[in-house]
Order: structure tokens, then sequence, then C-alpha cells
């Protein structure tokens, strides 16, 4: 790891400094003052669950540029017909209820040393303890001919909101019998079954309205999460339909042109109609500027998810290099409880939990038909260690796999209740 030698030393006298000082709190605040920067499942959980349970002790600022927070978890609902975008959108107003500070504006840079986060709007706003959980950001030059010039021709819709609309947009304006192509992403990225899912929620969509369209899929994997549940689901649902070409047969060797709405693919240059480029993934850039990441993501101690680099810096989610745990909506929900826990008792002296974690990710295919994995874990020196796990099985009958689908509504009506209250 390659972590800024003026922030190490500096990190390593303040925590010297703090041994030797009385406590003196952020920017003068009588209380101790947490700054936490993204505002999703993991951000809003841990901002929300620090207000609640710290009885006032601790001062809670959330930094999130965006007023409506679209979840990326449900988002391929929207662009199968099963979802309004608007089924997907939250406001924080229940987080600012809550007795949070929301500020909406972006995080451009974290001073470890004076330990302030710095706003584009201006200003400064100073830490006693600082959670960052940005999310995701892409790796440049993932995809040849591909950058974020490129995403309202290409949309990547791996941040739900306005990326997500204009590739349905496009999807409900290929002609008929037009193509769809997918570039999916390499290993590890934001949720590993997302780009199958929404491979379901496309064929889903064009079967209903455009039954002679065909989709590609162009995967530099040899094999991907889920992937005999949904394999089998195509075949009974979308036969025909879908051509997934894996890392054997040069899915990985693939280059696109914006501007002439091609792909190419192991040398054969195929046209397109709509094309959704999901390219590699790195932490959010806040992780980066803070100097807390190896260059790509952020490792952390599983027993409270902070920074290998700064024991007052927490990464939560996908942003994070933590074990075994898969990069979702609900890991980072289920670290951020973890981290509020660990946060106040560091701050007021409460009592700390041992660390557990849990994950479930569910995939609809079809109508009624959810599948899901999952499993629970526990923290260890090296990592976040899995402990057990399940998958649904492929034949299961169809009021299993209806079961399965609601289970995973109650689970997003649950989920996004605890994330913004």
């Amino acid at each position: 790891m390659s972590f800024n030698r003026r922030k190490f030393l500096g990190t390593s006298v303040a925590a010297s400094a703090t041994l030797a000082a009385p406590m003196s709190y952020a920017a003068g605040h009588g209380k101790p003052h947490v700054v936490v920067v993204g505002g999703g499942a993991g951000g809003a959980t841990a901002a929300r669950y620090i207000a609640n349970d710290s009885n006032g002790d601790i001062a809670v600022t959330l930094i999130e540029p965006t007023r409506t927070y679209y979840t990326c978890f449900f988002s391929n609902l929207y662009l199968g017909g099963f979802k309004e975008i608007e089924d997907i959108g939250h406001s924080y107003g229940g987080l600012a209820a809550s007795g949070v500070n929301v500020v909406h504006d972006w995080a451009v840079g974290v001073d470890r040393d004076a330990k302030t986060v710095s706003l584009a709007g201006g200003g400064e706003v100073s830490y006693d303890k600082l959670i960052l959980s940005p999310g995701i950001d892409f790796v440049d030059g993932a995809v040849e001919g591909w950058d974020l010039s490129a995403q309202n021709a290409m949309p990547h819709a791996y941040k739900a909101g306005s990326q997500t609309e204009l590739l349905k947009a496009q999807l409900m304006a290929m002609p008929e019998g037009g193509t769809f192509a997918m570039v999916a992403p390499p290993n590890p990225y934001r949720c590993p079954p997302g780009p199958y899912e929404r491979v379901s929620m496309v064929a889903h969509y064009l079967k209903e309205n455009n039954p002679t369209a065909k989709i590609i899929v162009a995967d530099p994997k040899e094999k991907f999460s889920k992937m005999g549940l949904f394999q089998e689901g195509w075949a009974n649902h979308y036969e025909g339909m879908i051509d997934w070409i894996g890392a054997d047969f040069g899915g990985g060797n693939v280059s696109v042109d914006p501007s002439a709405m091609t792909v190419t693919i192991d040398g054969e240059v195929t046209n397109v109609d709509v094309c959704n480029v999901i390219p590699a993934m790195k932490a959010g850039r806040i992780a980066d500027l803070a100097g807390v990441t190896d260059g790509n993501w952020a490792p952390v101690n599983a027993i409270d998810m902070s920074t290998k680099a700064d024991a007052d810096v927490y990464v939560l989610g996908d942003s994070s290099q933590q074990g075994d745990m898969p990069k979702s909506g609900f890991s980072a929900n289920s670290q951020a409880k973890v981290c509020a826990n660990a946060v106040r008792g560091a701050l007021t002296g409460s009592r700390v939990f041992p660390a557990k974690f849990s994950n479930t990710c569910w995939s609809l295919i079809n109508t009624n038909d959810g599948v899901k994995v999952g499993a629970t874990y526990e923290a260890t020196d090296e990592k976040i260690a899995k402990v057990d796990g399940f998958i649904s099985a492929t034949g299961e009958t169809a009021e299993v796999r209806q079961a399965t689908y609601e289970e995973s509504e109650g689970w997003y009506s649950g989920i996004t209740a605890d994330m913004f209250g």
C-alpha cells in the first residue's frame, strides 16, 4: 500500500497527542463530531444509528450532494417495468428529523492532520471521527473506447438515477429486432449478480415489447454470481434471446465505439442499438483523496471498519477492501451498524458489541421468479470472514420463487426505512 507519508506521520503524531492531552472536540463543539461522507446504504445507516443511539451526545453531519438518493439495488426492476423511478428514490428528511445535520454538497478533500473535510461550495467541516461511504467510481481506460464522456451514448447505469432513466429510454427506443449489448465488469465490483439481473430485466421488457430483439453480453469472467440460476432462468423465459460471451470465447477482449455504436468482441465488430458499458470499478474518489486506499480500494480492519491508514477514518460498503463480503447495499448497511457501534464506543465509552455481519442478494429473473444468495460473517484479525452461506436451488417450484421475490420486496422496505427513517 502506498499511503502519503505526511498524512501517515501526521496521524501518528495526532494519536500520540491524544494520549497526552485532554479531549478537545472538532471545531469547538461541546461534544464529539462525526462526519459521514456519502448518503447511501452505508453512510445513511451509520449517520442515523449514531445520531439515534447516542442520545444527543455526538454531533453528526452527513455530506451528500444529491437531495434524492436512488438505490442501485432494485434499479434493474425499473428497467424491467416492475418499478417506477419514484419507487427507488428517497429523501433525507427523515435523517434530518433524527438529528443528523444533512449538508448537500460535494466533499472534495480530506486533511487528516487537521481532521477536516473540504467542500466544493467552500469552507470545511472538522471531525473527530470520519466515515467515508462514497460507493464506487470507474477505472480509467477499463474498456477501450469508453470513458465518462461517453456515458450518455453508452450509459453505465451503475450509479442509479439519471443514468438509469437514460438506459430505460434507450431500451424503449430500440428498433424492432434491434440489439442490446452489455459489457460486463471484471471482479471485484458492486453487486455481483447485478449485471445478470439487468440482463434478465432487459430481456423481460424486450420479450413483452420487442420480442425479436437480441441481447449480447461480453463478459471478462469465466463465471459469475448465481450463474446456474440465471442461465436456467434465461433458458426457461428468454430462449434464444441472450448470447453470453464469457472469457473463454473472447468476452474480455472488448472495445467500443460510442459514435459508431459498435462493439468489437475478440476482433468481431457488431453494430448495436443500445450498449450498457459497466467498467471496472474502484473506491469512490474521496477515499483516494483522503489517502486511505491502495490505489483501488480502502483496506479496513474487520472489527470496526476503520482504515488501516488512519484509526479515525472508517470506510464502509463498496469502497472498502474488507475480505469475504460482496459489495452490496445489504453489506454496506450491515457494516454501518458495526461501525456506528464502534464509533459510539470510542467517543462516549458506551458498550461495543462483537462485530457480526450478514448479507443477502436477491435477483428477479422474470415475474415472481426471484432467487437469492447470502451468508453470515465474523471479524477476524485478517478480514471479514464468511461463516456460512446459502443460495437458491435450480429447479425450485414457482411458489418458492414467488416467496423469494416477496421476501426481497419486504427487505427493500425494511432496509430503506433503516437507512432513511
